[in-house]
């Protein structure tokens, strides 16, 4: 097998215990390549292969992608729709979406996603590397996209599997075994064939390390605690405010919200000039919004600070609504209490087609960890 593509460094073990119970439950998160809205997307091929090969297991899937978001928001996702859920094995796909992230907040987002995901014990996790046009050049000549490769160093420091599913169709490509517009008509979203090719990669990986696999090597040793972590100030302890402790100034309601499965509540309004305000303790704040061409801009400052307007891109692609969608007020604050104040704008530009305001989280960027583990 290509070492390059297949990382094995630890077993799965609670995927097979999970499988000699009776009950397995899997779970995913990533982006748009693996979102089961698409329906034909890689974990399609992998959920009818644990199917296949273990028909008497009892099988859930809990998959939690959504199309253009990162790791930022997954951080905050994770306890409600993995965690929560008792998912065993966990495949999380960020190495596309995180790539426009700067190097630094990327690395607090997934080493702080991974440790809410190894914390207990309780799952594993895989990493599975997807591709992006930008990314051919270096791969093409054997080198690896520092999205990718900065996501591996992790992944050797919490001894989690991989999978450079891109580098697997790449190969088929060159193969010939695949034409390039069967794989990536668009340079990022691949077809069924192309969705095929990452889920093979995985199952090849997953065929060396389950039951009823070509000499498996059944593992025996317990898990180990989390070693410390590679960046104090990654996002593990990252909390969510609740909206009810919001304060408002103006028609605010706090929905249910039944247009995305992926909010529970939205706190909305659209009137022009509505205000609300909020204290928090910690390094960072960062908003996610159900957005759209008819959302609203905001205006907002921290702790009595200047007045800022956001102004948020609208591509093409971008619906009316509909895109959960992270907006970061401040990273890098002094730890402590801070104060958030925000107030409705009209973006007064062309692509502005509205004023919804429509905030569906409000998260908490934590303080350094510290911590200490006996060695």
């Amino acid at each position: 097998m290509n070492k390059q593509i297949w990382k094995h460094r630890a077993p799965l073990l609670n995927t097979w215990q999970a499988i000699e119970s009776g009950t397995l439950r899997l779970g995913f998160i990533g982006g748009s390549i693996t979102d089961a809205r698409a329906r034909h997307n890689w974990p399609e091929p992998v959920i009818a292969w644990f199917k296949e090969h273990y028909p008497h297991v009892r099988l859930f899937v809990e998959n939690a992608a959504i199309g253009a978001t990162g790791s930022e928001l997954a951080v905050f996702r994770a306890e409600r729709d993995l965690i929560m859920r008792d998912c065993d094995l966990v495949f999380v796909d960020y190495s596309v979406n995180d790539d426009e992230e700067a190097s630094e907040k990327r690395m607090r987002t997934r080493e702080g996603l991974l440790r809410k995901l190894l914390a207990d014990c309780s799952r594993d996790v895989v990493l599975v590397h997807t591709f992006r046009q930008s990314f051919y050049r270096e791969m093409s000549v054997g080198d690896t996209p520092a999205s990718i490769a900065e996501f591996e160093a992790l992944a050797e420091h919490y001894g989690i599997g991989s999978v450079g599913m891109g580098l697997h169709a790449l190969e088929e490509v060159r193969l010939g075994r695949m034409r390039w517009e069967e794989w990536l008509p668009d340079g990022l979203h691949p077809t069924e064939r192309g969705s095929l090719s990452y889920a093979r990669s995985v199952i090849s990986f997953l065929e060396k390390e389950l039951p009823g696999s070509v000499n498996p090597v059944k593992p025996t040793a317990k898990p180990l605690q989390l070693p410390l972590p590679l960046n104090p100030n990654n996002w593990e302890n990252a909390s969510i405010l609740p909206l009810d402790e919001i304060e408002t100034e103006g028609p605010w309601v706090i929905r249910r919200w039944p247009h995305l499965e992926w909010m529970d509540q939205v706190l909305e309004t659209s009137a022009i000039g509505a205000k609300l305000k909020f204290t928090f303790e910690g390094t960072g704040l960062t908003l996610g919004f159900d957005f759209g061409a008819t959302s609203s801009e905001l205006r907002y400052r921290l702790d009595n600070g200047p007045w800022k307007i956001s102004e948020r891109s609208r591509p093409v692609w971008c619906g009316n609504d509909g895109w959960y969608r992270m907006f970061t007020v401040a990273e890098d604050l002094i730890n402590g209490s801070h104060e958030f104040e925000m107030e409705v704008v009209h973006g007064d530009t062309p692509e502005c087609k509205g004023t919804n305001c429509r905030l569906a989280l409000v998260g908490i960027i934590p303080g350094p960890i510290t911590m200490m583990q006996d060695e």
